[in-house]
């Protein structure tokens, strides 16, 4: 047995993966390298990226194929996101680990109330994560985490462009090591590139982090508001939108092994279906939400942990549609998490979620992943994901669409498994293959174009889909290339037509390129190309240059270079050629 033991450390010695500083806490159940996760999750960080060469979050997500932003207009109007083929209801939204996720609609999932200059990082897993987040995380889960202030600084950025756009960012940071405070202001407007397509945003934020002898604290204080013309958004329809979003959360840990976190969300939605006929139809929505959670691991022996924790939610609306309606969870989760030798990993984790008093969902999973090879790692994963139906699935109405109170929870099994490369020099990739087999999926649906589109369950869907990327780095030039291919099928409840489920795309494909340019200049374009289902591809070019040393930082975006004309979302035109040009001024820096 010792010989063994000992030809065993030797073979962990001599294959030894590489191991890279990224550390990422999406999908997993305490911070590992990317390296090691068993579930395929890509991180963007966005300082290191060089903020300056993006204006919205959505500049950093539409690098990845396998996510699909069903956008209505620039700079994150509103966004519907999904990954691998699901809906926007099937995305899970997180902010410091924490939901925002809007009750009322998906399509409200992505009102982040915080500005880039918040933002330290975006990590995203693809597949389910119901175990580890609950609800609404069949697709796949974006986490969107703040930065603790590094230094004190105060910096001013503005900008100007085509189609009468101005933006605005002021971001003042103080830190003196035991106590960091930032504070960020973002503002954007545009007179639109069409009628009735203009916007505003503003969004404010207070981002505190404190150590002491409890532990750390971080928290986030956060507003937003954003009206827009909603041309064509919902139908054939010259409509208006407003939508406020209030954010407040705390996380403190709890020693070495545990944390505590609670936030508080206000969402409101003011809709005008005909902006210069208010008095026709107007809906007044206010979703209030509260979310608390407790998580904690102990070790089990040398190789092994327990992780389990506890949570609870409590949503609320009030609203001139959907009526007034309450809904409160309570959830808890244990796994168990084996890392052995540094090349062997397995876990195996459920929840139990209960809502309504008496229904529940079990949500178990199990992920494994080994080094084969030095620089070559296979992981395969096994999950169940539920999605509790939005208040608009069951109460909305309108001249063309109706809910359905009796709606089902969507359910679903994955199943994926693929292999990672990483030569740690010049080279590294991955492959995934996945398989998606929903039951009771809910989506908008009408039997004729006469009829009105009607919220019911699908019995069966199922996706299938295959993930492909490579990235090559030589000193400082970074080429990105990947591909997602899916392929969707309804085993049942033919001859209908659906609003969503079959607006996903077939095939994308996205190259990057990213480069240093010397003189402290940098540069990155991306193209990416998109088939959606029963529609003509489509290809859109972006490049961003920027200055990035000294105290003045000029930089220029241009998006959709090549003019292309498209749709996201069918029926709602996008934008074509723009250019943003401006400058960021360091106005004082901290010794």
């Amino acid at each position: 047995m010792k010989l063994l033991l000992m030809a065993l450390a030797a073979l962990a010695c001599a294959q030894q993966p590489v191991k890279k500083e990224t550390i990422v806490v999406t999908g997993t159940y305490e911070p590992v390298p990317l390296e090691e996760a068993d579930r395929p999750v890509r991180s963007y960080s966005l300082q290191a990226e060089q903020p300056l060469l993006s204006n919205t979050v959505t500049d950093f997500l539409n690098r990845d194929p396998s996510i699909d932003l069903r956008q209505r207009g620039a700079h994150n109007i509103q966004t519907d996101v999904s990954i691998r083929g699901g809906t926007f209801g099937q995305t899970l939204v997180l902010i410091d680990g924490l939901r925002l996720n809007d009750v009322q609609s998906g399509h409200h999932n992505m009102d982040i109330p915080v500005p880039i200059e918040t933002l330290d990082r975006i990590e995203v897993l693809k597949g389910s994560g119901s175990t580890l987040y609950g609800s609404d995380a069949i697709g796949g889960v974006i986490h969107f985490l703040t930065k603790p202030p590094a230094q004190s600084e105060v910096k001013i950025r503005t900008g100007v462009g085509n189609f009468g756009s101005n933006h605005q960012r002021v971001s003042a940071s103080w830190f003196t090591g035991a106590w960091g405070q930032q504070l960020a202001v973002s503002r954007d407007f545009s007179a639109g590139f069409i009628p009735n397509r203009d916007y505003r945003n503003l969004a404010i934020t207070s981002n505190t982090h404190l150590r002491t002898r409890a532990g750390n604290t971080g928290i986030v204080l956060a507003h937003a508001d954003k009206p827009f013309g909603a041309e064509q958004y919902y139908g054939n329809f010259n409509s208006w939108e407003r939508t406020k979003t209030w954010w407040a959360s705390v996380r403190q840990s709890l020693g070495e092994r545990g944390t505590a976190s609670f936030a508080f969300r206000r969402h409101t939605d003011l809709f005008v279906l005909y902006r210069d006929r208010p008095q026709v139809f107007t809906n007044r929505h206010a979703v209030e939400s509260f979310q608390a959670a407790f998580r904690r691991f102990e070790p089990v022996g040398t190789n092994a942990k327990i992780h389990w924790g506890v949570e609870g939610l409590r949503d609320a609306i009030d609203s001139t549609n959907l009526g007034n309606h309450r809904r409160a969870r309570g959830a808890g989760y244990a796994a168990l998490d084996v890392r052995a030798l540094q090349r062997f990993s397995f876990s195996i984790g459920a929840r139990e979620e209960i809502y309504s008093s008496v229904e529940s969902q079990f949500t178990p999973s199990i992920a494994g992943g080994v080094w084969v090879l030095p620089h070559l790692k296979l992981r395969a994963s096994i999950s169940r994901a539920f999605r509790l139906p939005s208040f608009t699935d069951l109460y909305y109405q309108d001249p063309a669409n109706r809910g359905s109170p009796d709606l089902r929870p969507e359910r679903a099994w994955s199943y994926e498994g693929g292999f990672d490369w990483n030569t740690g020099g010049r080279w590294r990739g991955d492959v995934s293959v996945f398989q998606r087999r929903e039951r009771d999926g809910i989506d908008f649906v009408r039997t004729s174009p006469t009829d009105i589109w009607r919220a019911t369950n699908f019995q069966r869907l199922h996706f299938t889909g295959v993930e492909l990327s490579t990235a090559w780095r030589r000193s400082n030039h970074v080429i990105d290339l990947s591909y997602t291919g899916l392929r969707g099928g309804q085993e049942a409840r033919t001859g209908i037509f659906s609003r969503y489920s079959f607006n996903y795309p077939n095939h994308v494909g996205v190259a990057g390129w990213h480069s240093a340019l010397g003189q402290g200049m940098v540069a990155r374009t991306r193209i990416g190309a998109v088939q959606r289902f029963a529609r003509d591809p489509y290809a859109v070019l972006d490049v961003y240059l920027a200055r990035t040393t000294g105290r003045f930082h000029p930089f220029l975006h241009f998006t959709n270079l090549t003019d292309t004309v498209y749709q996201e979302i069918f029926g709602v035109p996008m934008p074509g050629r723009a250019a943003v040009v401006g400058i960021e001024v360091v106005a004082w820096r901290g010794r």
